[in-house]
């Protein structure tokens, strides 16, 4: 949307009778409400505001198909788009600029803060009195608990506010800190853009006011089953240890350097070390016993915080194998991340010794191989997928995977899609598999030789059934070794297109060529398999940092990021 000079329009719509509100995406220059009800009916009703703070939590980021119906992971190097014509090829062609970004979530990001602030600005002035003032005990208890609830909603979108700098930050950089709503009075021009260290210290500021208010349970009772969906202290100290581990990371610490230099910083992988350190020993979380019991798993010991969406079958209409009724293809995952899974020795495919055999390509991986993609003659959804050139899933079918791979991860299986059967998704937003290798990074980088660094990487390993980490391994070795296990550990979580910018390496990761597989079928049982080119993709310097939104800088006199 285009908005001229000096010239703000936006609304954000109250839907009361809706859990969820709707808001309209103009940027942090959205200034006034049109509903049916006035800002100070809506802020003077507990049970309105009660409405509007869990309508907030909307606006936290979920990965199943947002951008034009496709996965980031379309975007990087462990998936390609069925769809050609798709918003997300714009990444991988390289023709995205500041007029049309398909990840741009400038304004979406500051229509939440916005929002956050105007919260926060009325909360006080939620009218309890036919509570307060009368003295029967039931009435007194129903007092004390919704002051206590208001109190608790403060903090929790303290928490959304620090999250949407934290989603803004990790995109364009520097950006403006807004702590208060805008009004028609104001002169938005004046606004400036805040240093990358001052948005990093506003939000971990914020994370530690909201830990220290916020309790480890998100309710009044131990082992709620809706935690995951709720900010707690452990959510606010895992946004911390986040926010902290791409504050010490190469291109964070020197973001207008866009080459492959990396320099480092001990005293930040410290402070990100020990952040990662205090989520662990609060002692609430814990690993999944499987793998593949993490995803649509809303009571996951392991989510920290987790985004949940009602029944739908949406995503699965957008990534069944083609073969299957409905199915449309969509997000499938690409020979390149295939070949980064370990045998179950714990040795790289590419490793003579590891026992791999390319006319046997599945045999003997790491199990999250199977557990994350469909692969030829797998058996699934009542019958064994035909990826082969020919067969019911593969090359020469419209629309079939040009990989030779469709998505298992987070796909719901065995629903009948003729019938519109629909189930619930929950998306991963913290869990503590990243809280480990958070902190194995961030102390192999200022203490290479402390023992914790092969223990964390290797409870995550463990639990996938791979084997311990080789011992004696270099500060390098144990780097890469880190780089892989979050590579496979969290593929299709939104983590590997963010990860190889933070790294600086995404100019040789999202800039190399992507690959299939081609299959040809003997008989039923046996199979030729040939690795294959798929896609040539291009990354220039400057795409380490999104470009500012060209409508911003027509109102303001910011400067444009690097090179854009």
């Amino acid at each position: 949307m285009m908005i001229m000079k000096y010239k703000v329009k936006s609304t954000i719509i109250l839907l009361i009778a809706s859990i969820f509100f709707v808001g309209c995406n103009d940027g942090y220059l959205d200034r006034r409400i049109d509903s049916r009800l006035s800002k100070e009916q809506v802020f003077s009703s507990y049970d309105y505001v009660t409405q509007f703070v869990v309508g907030t939590y909307s606006w936290l980021p979920n990965g199943f198909d947002r951008i034009d119906g496709a996965m980031l992971a379309s975007a990087s190097d462990e998936a390609e788009h069925t769809w050609d014509g798709s918003e997300i090829q714009k990444f991988n062609y390289g023709s995205w600029t500041p007029y049309s970004n398909p990840d741009d979530q400038w304004n979406r990001l500051f229509s939440g803060i916005r929002r956050v602030n105007l919260l926060l600005e009325n909360i006080d002035n939620v009218n309890l009195d036919s509570y307060k003032l009368n003295p029967l005990p039931d009435m007194q208890a129903e007092y004390n608990r919704r002051v206590a609830d208001l109190k608790r909603w403060k903090y929790e979108m303290r928490f959304l506010r620090a999250y949407f700098y934290f989603e803004l930050v990790k995109r364009y950089g520097a950006v403006p800190i807004i702590e208060k709503t805008l009004s028609i009075e104001d002169d938005f021009s004046n606004i400036t853009r805040n240093s990358i260290p001052e948005c990093i210290d506003f939000i971990v500021a914020e994370c530690d006011s909201v830990a220290t208010i916020l309790n480890v349970y998100p309710g009044r009772e131990p082992n709620d089953p809706n935690a995951s969906g709720r900010i707690t202290k452990g959510a606010a100290m895992a946004l911390k240890s986040r926010t902290l581990l791409i504050a010490a990371s190469p291109l964070f610490l020197e973001p207008d350097n866009l080459t492959d230099q990396k320099p480092s910083d001990p005293i930040k992988w410290k402070k990100a070390a020990d952040a990662a350190k205090d989520v662990i020993e609060l002692g609430v979380y814990s690993l999944s016993p499987t793998y593949s019991g993490i995803f649509n798993n809303y009571g996951s010991p392991e989510l920290i915080l987790a985004y949940r969406h009602g029944n739908s079958n949406r995503f699965e209409r957008a990534n069944y194998p083609i073969g299957y009724e409905q199915g449309q293809s969509g997000t499938t995952p690409t020979q390149n991340l295939v070949n980064a899974y370990e045998m179950l020795n714990g040795k790289s495919i590419n490793d003579p010794g590891s026992g791999y055999d390319p006319q046997n390509p599945y045999q003997n991986r790491d199990p999250r191989l199977l557990q994350t993609v469909i692969v030829n003659n797998s058996q699934w959804n009542g019958r064994k997928v035909e990826l082969w050139t020919g067969g019911r899933d593969g090359k020469g079918k419209d629309q079939a995977s040009k990989t030779g791979y469709y998505l298992k991860k987070y796909v719901i299986e065995n629903l009948d899609l003729l019938q519109n059967r629909t189930a619930a998704h929950t998306w991963a937003l913290f869990r503590l598999a990243e809280i480990y290798l958070n902190y194995a990074e961030a102390l192999n980088e200022y203490d290479p030789t402390n023992p914790d660094i092969a223990k964390y990487v290797n409870l995550v390993r463990n639990r996938a059934g791979m084997p311990n980490l080789p011992d004696g391994l270099t500060q390098e070795q144990m780097r890469e070794r880190i780089i892989h296990e979050r590579r496979v550990e969290f593929a299709f979580e939104e983590h590997r297109f963010w990860d190889v910018r933070r790294w600086k390496i995404a100019a040789s990761v999202l800039g190399s060529p992507i690959t299939g597989m081609e299959i040809t079928r003997i008989d039923d049982n046996h199979f030729q398999f040939q690795e294959v080119p798929v896609e040539n993709r291009v990354f220039m310097n400057k795409m380490y940092w999104y470009p500012i939104p060209q409508n911003e800088l027509i109102k303001t006199d910011w400067d444009q990021n690097p090179d854009w």
